[in-house]
């Protein structure tokens, strides 16, 4: 069984590249990839006392579905949203581990506030004014695979359009050792049920066994291969190539138990 929906608009930043016009244009090799940490966004669209409150993960992820949505001219606050990652906020996470390991014990209520996996997807509805259903999901290492699967069943069996938005940041040592997560990386991608004269390309998802398609760029391939949320480098590579490379080779992309996510491209 499979699940057809399109793909409207991409928004992304990562190591060496802060945006989807940026990453395409890496992708499609019109520029060479350098290997950069992946910079701080600003992020102006949360009341300042919000600001002041969110980490890198909320920042990444609000400015890669922002940016979609804006590339798709789509108000925030009408969309639908699935969220995920493969372990939430990291950082927030250690401050926390920090603290009950002090003396005192004392979490401070920003801290707990954050702690919840679906804080992002709060933020968003605080920042876009949106009231309409959103999903919070963690899938480890296959946490863009979990999340694109999700949000095409919602696109497709709902009839209306979905953002997706996937997302990680590294952990502080000492539990960066047990998880590495070499930097922050956040893709989004808008779908909907039916093509429109902007579509980029039909996507037809399916589950099977085969082997993770990778980049045969080295520096990208590491880039894939080292935080979970990049594991989307080889679909947004295809999908940066179109029309040229409308007969695209099937994608296979990590999923869970054993199991690889089919993506067969298609005309939009």
């Amino acid at each position: 069984m499979s699940v057809k929906v399109y793909v409207q608009a991409i928004g992304a930043i990562g190591p060496g590249a802060n945006n989807w016009p940026e990453w395409r244009a890496i992708l499609r090799g019109e520029v060479a990839y350098q290997a950069a940490a992946t910079i701080n966004p600003v992020l102006t669209v949360l009341p300042s006392a919000e600001r002041r409150r969110v980490g890198a993960s909320v920042k990444i992820a609000l400015v890669s579905g922002l940016e979609a949505l804006a590339a798709a001219d789509i108000d925030p606050s009408t969309m639908t949203t699935v969220f995920c990652s493969s372990g939430g906020d990291g950082e927030n996470c250690h401050l926390i581990c920090e603290a009950l390991a002090g003396s005192d014990r004392l979490i401070s209520p920003t801290r707990f506030h954050n702690s919840v996996h679906n804080a992002p997807s709060g933020y968003w509805g605080i920042a876009s004014g949106a009231m309409l259903p959103s999903t919070s999901l963690c899938g480890y290492d296959a946490g863009f695979a979990v999340g694109l699967l999700e949000a095409a069943v919602q696109c497709s069996v709902e009839k209306r359009p979905v953002l997706l938005v996937v997302y990680d940041a590294p952990y502080p040592e000492p539990l960066h050792s047990t998880r590495p997560i070499a930097d922050r990386f956040a893709v989004s991608m808008l779908l909907t049920p039916e093509a429109t004269p902007t579509s980029m390309a039909a996507i037809d998802v399916s589950l099977h066994k085969a082997a993770s398609t990778t980049m045969e760029n080295s520096a990208l391939e590491n880039v894939r291969s080292s935080i979970p949320a990049a594991r989307a480098l080889p679909l947004m590579q295809s999908l940066a190539q179109l029309p040229a490379h409308a007969s695209a080779a099937d994608i296979y992309l990590e999923y869970v138990n054993g199991q690889s996510l089919r993506i067969k491209l298609g005309a939009g």
